[in-house]
């Protein structure tokens, strides 16, 4: 019988491919068949958008003026991405648990299909869902002021930090024992996502706060996507503040560069 060892390298490249299509039209298809997923998914931020735009915007401020629901929404679009990870560790998670991984593991099929197909499948949905989330904020009065050029830009940005994220997701959700234990992540990304430039300017905060957030991998994003659609940035005076659009390219690699080999090495050392 053959193996993938056996096969040449151009047929083994050509079926990885079609085994991650695979595993993205089965990670589609389960979206398709249970919406409420999505819809949960974006329910969050939409209220958060209104929570914070509507009932907190009028007592918010924004460092060199501007008008802070401008401020906000790139930063809710940011939220989103980083939230997405909390999705991803839950879908493995359930997988795994399943017995879903271990079918996949016994098929002869190539190794970087699951992860490869769901990382493919979270960034098709991360897309839905900025489309989505930009289409709210138009209507409640957002405008991208920065050209068609910086909100392209921008987009890739946000992309870009949803897909080093989503290495996070699948190692945590290869890592965590249950479904249970995956939905307990939100107590850990709320904190990160607060302690961030998305909805207060660091120059806000008391000052060792204010220097965590500012080096927050998340602010960075924030900050650049505001320069990009032309919002109001509030940037500070340090380094990091200084460079965002370098940083939000940046800090996403680096977190790639660690958790991408790491959710490989754990799929691969799952047993059989």
């Amino acid at each position: 019988m053959s193996t993938l060892d056996s096969i040449p390298a151009r047929s083994r490249a050509y079926w990885a491919v079609a085994d991650s299509w695979n595993v993205v039209r089965r990670g589609l298809t389960h979206y398709q068949r249970q919406p409420i997923n999505i819809a949960w998914q974006l329910g969050f931020p939409i209220l958060s958008v209104l929570l914070y735009g509507y009932v907190f915007g009028s007592a918010m401020s924004v460092p060199g003026g501007g008008d802070y629901r401008s401020f906000l929404m790139p930063g809710m679009f940011v939220m989103t991405m980083a939230f997405g990870f909390i999705n991803t560790a839950t879908v493995v998670v359930h997988d795994a648990t399943n017995g879903v991984i271990d079918r996949f593991r016994s098929m002869p099929m190539a190794s970087s299909a699951v992860v490869a197909g769901r990382g493919i499948t979270d960034l098709i949905l991360a897309c839905a869902e900025l489309v989505i989330l930009m289409l709210t904020a138009m209507v409640i009065g957002w405008r991208p002021e920065g050209g068609i050029l910086g909100g392209l830009v921008a987009f890739a940005l946000l992309l870009w930090l949803r897909f080093a994220l989503i290495w996070l997701g699948v190692w945590l959700g290869l890592m965590v024992p249950n479904p249970e234990a995956a939905g307990g992540l939100f107590a850990v990304a709320f904190p990160l996502t607060m302690i961030s430039s998305i909805f207060v300017a660091p120059q806000l905060m008391p000052s060792w706060l204010g220097a965590i957030a500012a080096w927050n991998p998340i602010s960075s994003t924030s900050a650049a996507t505001r320069e990009l659609f032309g919002s109001p940035v509030g940037s500070g005076d340090t380094w990091v503040e200084q460079h965002a659009l370098l940083m939000a390219v940046v800090w996403p690699a680096v977190l790639t560069a660690i958790f991408l080999p790491l959710a490989v090495r754990r799929f691969q050392s799952l047993s059989r």
